[in-house]
């Protein structure tokens, strides 16, 4: 039977994770699969990491590593996937939005040797504020509009994959990371498993909706190139119509003589050419900041406690 390595993100979860472990540990004992628990802790302020260390004491099974500071979602998935030795490795939420009872048609699917992944998607977002619902949806289509890797509408972080593609997600070190982007752009064959969407089971969410605006721009920036296309086209587009506007006016003078009115209008027209020459700037701006943290080659995280052997403390 495989080995099951379950790497689970935890920040300020300290109601949601005796919750999580419980439905989670009671599935996997059913499979008969060898398992493994790997919960990182992101610098959590509450008493998430008092009861990581007690649960590791109690069930040879949970190990954990716990940051220095508060490094990202992004940045815990990564210290989970580098640190699973499983044969089969899944990426949950200790909300319970994951349902742990997925789990058992997941590994039947990867058993079968069709697929290399099984990954989750809702069916709808029923619970969900309507606002930050409409938003998603925005997002994921404009994404795959502009962007050659595929993304499903409604997918989760939740889904099981294989040993190989861990290893190539692993491999892809970039600093800026996008997981939902990363899973589709390595590939292999997807299953997309859809269930009913499901409330957290304690806590409050940590994403905002101004947090989760800002990992969509991230995601775009990450994974497109066409707000830098944008940019150059709009800003030939305006030199075009400023070219054919001067010609307008040459000729205007010429042949009737009208004088050049309207200062109203010209300084509207100034001041809507330099709001898109700094929009232009802003959106290469991202770019190259981006690009700036990338050659720093800062860790992604720093461990500043783990219960598990020989396990990176930075990376």
């Amino acid at each position: 039977m495989p080995k099951i390595s379950i790497v689970v993100p935890c920040y300020n979860e300290q109601e949601s994770l005796p919750l999580f472990y419980t439905e989670a540990e009671a599935v996997l004992r059913e499979t008969g699969c060898d398992y493994e628990f790997i919960f990182v802790d992101d610098g959590s302020s509450d008493e998430t990491l008092a009861f990581l260390r007690k649960l590791a004491t109690q069930d040879m099974h949970a190990t954990y590593l716990s940051f220095s500071r508060n490094f990202g979602k992004e940045a815990a998935m990564y210290a989970g996937l580098c640190n699973a030795d499983g044969d089969y490795v899944a990426v949950m939420d200790a909300d319970l939005q994951d349902p742990p009872s997925l789990l058992p048609q997941m590994i039947a699917l990867l058993q079968s040797g069709e697929y290399d992944s099984v990954a989750t998607r809702r069916k709808t977002r029923k619970g969900e504020p309507p606002v930050r619902s409409w938003f998603a949806r925005r997002f994921y289509r404009l994404i795959n509009h502009i962007s050659d890797t595929d993304m499903v509408d409604g997918a989760r972080d939740f889904r099981l994959m294989r040993r190989e593609m861990v290893d190539a997600i692993v491999s892809m070190s970039e600093y800026n990371r996008f997981s939902k982007g990363i899973f589709g752009w390595v590939g292999f064959r997807t299953y997309w498993l859809s269930f009913d969407n499901v409330e957290r089971a304690a806590g409050q969410t940590k994403w905002s909706f101004w947090k989760l605006l800002k990992y969509a721009v991230d995601g775009i920036i990450n994974f497109s190139q066409a707000p830098l296309s944008i940019a150059s086209w709009g800003g030939m587009l305006m030199t075009l119509v400023s070219f054919l506007l001067l010609i307008f006016i040459i000729a205007r003078r010429l042949l009737f003589g009208d004088p050049v009115a309207g200062w109203a209008s010209t300084i509207c027209v100034i001041i809507f050419i330099g709001g898109l020459q700094m929009f232009c700037l802003g959106i290469m701006g991202q770019y190259i900041a981006k690009t700036y943290m990338e050659t720093k080659r800062r860790p992604h995280f720093i461990v500043a406690e783990t219960n598990r052997e020989n396990s990176p403390r930075i990376r």
